[in-house]
């Protein structure tokens, strides 16, 4: 009995309290030494992979800050490139092109024209035959003294008026003037308000000293497409309406309109003119100012002598706008020669007549507009196989000194904006211009 107790006693110190009747339920349940080493063992893997779960979301969590956010600030970076990204590079002129435009082939003989006209020299066919009409206005055909009865007595003889002295020394100043001005100067588009508009304004009584643009012009042209649209209404609506070369508004108020602020003509245009009764020359009435160009220096005679009896302003375009002008035109005849030909710029001078080659009275009037209008609008520009070459005249043939296919390029350019204009002025901010086909 005490050794039964005294084993119990050691088997309860040493056993789990699990009942005995499991082991002999289900002999395949483990060892119960087995079970007792095996749960202190489990209690041990939990903090550790506890713990190595903590490292790995630690360091997933520090990995994805880190790569994300380069990833963030580049995207960043290139959407901020995308927004400020500058805008291409505008196409640039042609540099060869403008050394070519810039020079003028007739220049030299132009210039020895000038002075022979300073020394009285008219020895060409073509100026002597403007001085003789000049000087008729200015002379008296008188008869020698004797029987004036008779006109077998009658010797003709021909004495200067008191005139003659006052126009031929007008004459002189005026040419010298305007030769010595003759050279480049781009920035001349800003001073064509002063130049043109303000003697204009201070002819009709504005003298408010502020040299405004006119808001609106029209300039229009001579072409026979001017018949197909009804554009009359629409020209007079402008502030200011330029007409070229006297060009007949009667009979044609629907196409062209009537209103006429500024007409520009070129000096053949007052050359003819001298040849009437007063010099008149004023189909728009007597009172529309009338800007020139010159196209021989010779013209300067019939200027001196018209200008006394305008009561509007007679004026000369400024030199140095003619300059402007011409290398302009010389620029895209160039372009347009080379591009469509395939010949060298050499040879440009025999296709357009080298020195004869002349910019239009249109697209001087168009240059015209852009320096005292804050729009521009273009009408009877352009030609049709159906249409006149003038919607007032029966010509159809185009003089070949002009190069219309160039201006109409430049006209284009004037619209669209997208090409920059050779020869301007960085500093001029071309006004909007619409071309009315």
């Amino acid at each position: 009995m005490p050794s039964r107790v005294s084993e119990d006693k050691h088997e309860s110190e040493t056993e789990p309290p699990y009942p005995k009747t499991f082991a002999a339920v289900d002999p395949s349940f483990p060892n119960l030494v087995t079970m007792k080493n095996a749960f202190p063992m489990k209690r041990t893997v939990r903090p550790l992979f506890a713990l190595v779960l903590l490292l790995v979301f630690v360091a997933t969590l520090t990995s994805r800050t880190m790569f994300r956010r380069p990833f963030l600030s580049i995207e960043l970076e290139t959407r901020v490139l995308l927004i400020h990204a500058p805008p291409p590079p505008p196409p640039q002129l042609n540099a060869t092109l403008l050394r070519h435009a810039a020079i003028e082939i007739g220049e030299d003989k132009a210039k020895q024209e000038i002075q022979q006209l300073l020394d009285g020299n008219f020895g060409s066919q073509a100026r002597h035959r403007t001085f003789i009409s000049w000087r008729r206005i200015i002379h008296h055909d008188v008869a020698s003294a004797g029987d004036r009865s008779s006109s077998r007595s009658t010797i003709p003889a021909t004495l200067r008026s008191p005139l003659f002295y006052r126009y031929w020394l007008d004459f002189r100043k005026v040419l010298n003037d305007w030769a010595r001005k003759k050279r480049f100067q781009a920035n001349i588009m800003d001073e064509l308000i002063r130049l043109v508009k303000a003697p204009i304004d201070k002819k009709n009584g504005i003298l408010d000293g502020n040299l405004r643009k006119y808001g609106s012009c029209a300039v229009v042209g001579n072409s026979g497409i001017l018949l197909k649209s009804d554009y009359g209404r629409l020209i007079d609506s402008h502030d200011a309406v330029i007409r070229l070369n006297n060009a007949r508004v009667n009979n044609f108020e629907n196409k062209v309109g009537k209103k006429t602020t500024i007409s520009f003509v070129n000096s053949n245009i007052v050359h003819l003119c001298a040849r009437r009764v007063g010099c008149y020359c004023h189909p728009y009435g007597p009172h529309i100012p009338i800007v020139m160009y010159i196209c021989q220096a010779v013209h300067f005679l019939d200027f001196t002598v018209c200008n006394a009896s305008h009561k509007a302003p007679l004026l000369v375009t400024d030199p140095r706008f003619d300059v402007l002008c011409a290398r302009i035109v010389k620029y895209y005849s160039l372009k347009r020669f080379v591009e469509e030909s395939g010949k060298t710029l050499e040879e440009w001078g025999s296709a357009h007549d080298g020195a004869l080659f002349h910019y239009s009275s249109g697209l001087q009037a168009v240059m015209l507009a852009l320096g005292i209008c804050d729009k521009v609008s273009i009408f009877g520009f352009g030609k049709s196989a159906s249409a006149k070459h003038h919607y007032h005249t029966n010509q159809k043939a185009e003089l070949h000194l002009h190069d219309y296919e160039a201006e109409y390029q430049f006209y284009r350019d004037l619209v669209d904006r997208h090409n920059p204009i050779p020869f301007l002025s960085d500093n001029f901010n071309l006004p909007p211009v619409v071309l009315y086909h």
